[in-house]
């Protein structure tokens, strides 16, 4: 892997525990030689993220909005800054240049990145490893809805897979290293056909 687009919060969260960790994964991906790929901001999780893989000498590539830039949460610092017109194109942007997608604690927005790249890759549109970066178990209840959701037949057992999550960072980097496609793009393609 190359490259991996981070989806995280442009909040610290509360206590410095959330930032650390982003720190320390920046750094860990700059060290690994992977180039990190985010949402361009100076703030929060996402800022940290970058600043730690700078510290360590890693390249940083942002993708930001053009209305977030212009209110000057753009990170000037890094390697690359990207000024897109949307969130659309910020999403499109980091998943055709990232080799893998990990999600860090954040809101919203994270979500909707993190579920957005899930359908992408049911639908056979991408085959790259997703992951969860689960710091504290924040994603414990998220990956209890997606298991609810298997337990209920909306989600078949190939779909649940897609999601990877380890709260040690180097795990989580050879596991998703490790990722091979499955039979799912197959059975996505049978969805198109």
């Amino acid at each position: 892997m190359r490259s991996i687009a981070v989806y995280c919060g442009a909040s610290g969260g509360k206590g410095d525990g959330y930032l650390r960790v982003a720190r320390a994964f920046g750094q860990l991906l700059a060290e690994e030689g992977i180039e990190v790929v985010y949402g361009g901001g100076k703030v929060g999780l996402m800022g940290a993220v970058a600043d730690g893989a700078l510290a360590a000498g890693g390249r940083v590539v942002g993708i930001i909005p053009r209305g977030l830039f212009e209110r000057e949460v753009g990170h000037a610092g890094v390697t690359e800054l990207r000024v897109v017109e949307s969130m659309h194109d910020r999403k499109a942007a980091m998943a055709e240049i990232a080799d893998g997608i990990v999600a860090l604690p954040g809101g919203y927005g994270t979500l909707d990145e993190l579920c957005e790249m899930i359908t992408w890759a049911q639908l056979g549109l991408h085959s790259k490893p997703i992951a969860l970066l689960n710091h504290g178990g924040y994603y414990d209840p998220l990956l209890l809805m997606f298991d609810r959701a298997l337990e209920e037949g909306f989600i078949p057992p190939a779909f649940r897979a897609l999601v990877m999550d380890s709260a040690d960072p180097s795990d989580l980097l050879t596991r998703m290293r490790a990722h091979t496609p499955s039979n799912l793009a197959r059975w996505s393609n049978g969805l198109r056909g």
